[in-house]
């Protein structure tokens, strides 16, 4: 991958945050492995690039990795464009396409984004290889313009639930890193500090990949929004003490039954959060929701290796032959989740009809 740009994280970005940019023939994504430390653009000019930056979490969050998915079927379209037959073309594109769902098995966005790419190809069948390619692109930039104003809905619905001065608890990113632009989860805490500059965000730091230390706290740091750095293993302290009134956290898969994926820790805050009676809400939009699988027993949860959780910047912490499991997500049941905040509404119990009743 070749490195576009790079400068020290202490220069305020300019403007909003964009993750991921479309700039004609190529991807320009934020890496976000090298966060906070630095800030550094690559270029992805090819599908397998866009493939391995999604397993690699260059690009990450559900939102994002299904809009990156999208201009990664594009890059590989763009790569078949001399293609003299049509079915050559398609089957190598599906090709392409399964290996990109391939990459990170939990967030739904991503295949989401990919089959529609290919349903869209297939009504292209008796149109030109040229055609369908500028199709894959025009749909590819659509869903990352939607994507952003559907994260503005969600943060101005979650916005009606936010106690005045509210204490907010998140854990992991769920902001415009994870998406397209805004965020989920964090998009709610935007909305909400621009209508009430008074509320307080607690990030836990997110073990093992500490994406609530590296990027949450970045982005809120980014926009002067108040912010305080905690572990993961603080919120039932946090809470008993009363300096939390709310939590939001994102998702990157939801059963049809309520059942919501997110990055491992997340159960235990719902936990903590359910004994002490704090509203906990799942702020994502309605592409995260997976009606095709009844509760959260059936959502594949990716491993990852045992690097993350043995080293910290490249540093053995621990003895190097510990066994270690390293589970990325985790499912909180639907009983533990006050509200599933999205672009059309906050759904609520019984999730199994309200999540029926917007598709």
């Amino acid at each position: 991958m070749t490195i576009t740009k790079k400068r020290r994280v202490k220069v305020k970005v300019k403007g909003n945050i964009k993750a991921i940019e479309w700039c004609g023939s190529y991807v320009k994504l934020i890496d976000q492995t090298k966060l906070p430390y630095e800030y550094t653009t690559v270029k992805i000019d090819s599908y397998d690039k866009m493939g391995m930056a999604i397993k690699d979490m260059l690009v990450r969050g559900a939102p994002a990795i299904g809009v990156s998915a999208a201009f990664g079927v594009v890059l590989g379209a763009m790569s078949l464009a001399d293609e003299q037959s049509w079915d050559d073309f398609y089957f190598k594109l599906l090709k392409i396409g399964n290996y990109l769902k391939s990459t990170r098995p939990t967030a739904v966005n991503l295949k989401w984004a990919v089959d529609i790419q290919m349903k869209l190809l297939e009504s292209y069948k008796d149109k030109t290889i040229k055609q369908a390619v500028e199709a894959l692109e025009e749909n590819a930039i659509k869903i990352l313009n939607d994507d952003i104003s559907i994260n503005k809905n969600i943060g101005d619905n979650g916005v009606t639930v936010m106690p005045k001065s509210a204490k907010i608890l998140t854990h992991c990113n769920a902001g415009s890193l994870a998406t397209a632009g805004y965020g989920t989860a964090l998009g709610v805490v935007r909305s909400a500090f621009t209508n009430d500059p008074t509320i307080q965000v607690y990030a836990n730091e997110t073990r093992p990949r500490q994406q609530g230390a590296r990027l949450t706290v970045w982005e809120c740091v980014q926009e002067n929004i108040p912010v305080t750095l905690v572990t993961d293993g603080m919120c039932g302290y946090l809470m008993s003490k009363s300096m939390i009134d709310v939590v939001v956290v994102g998702a990157d898969r939801i059963a049809a039954n309520g059942d919501a994926a997110n990055k491992i820790g997340t159960f235990t805050v719902a936990i903590a959060a359910k004994a002490f009676d704090i509203p906990f809400y799942v702020a994502a939009p309605l592409s995260t929701i997976d009606t095709s699988i009844e509760s959260g027993e059936e959502i594949p949860i990716e491993e990852r290796c045992k690097e993350e959780i043995t080293h910290i910047n490249g540093k053995l912490v621990c003895p190097d032959c510990v066994n270690v499991f390293n589970p990325g997500f985790d499912v909180t049941p639907a009983d533990y989740i006050t509200g599933i905040i999205t672009e059309v509404g906050i759904l609520k119990p019984d999730y199994k009809k309200s999540i029926k009743d917007v598709f």
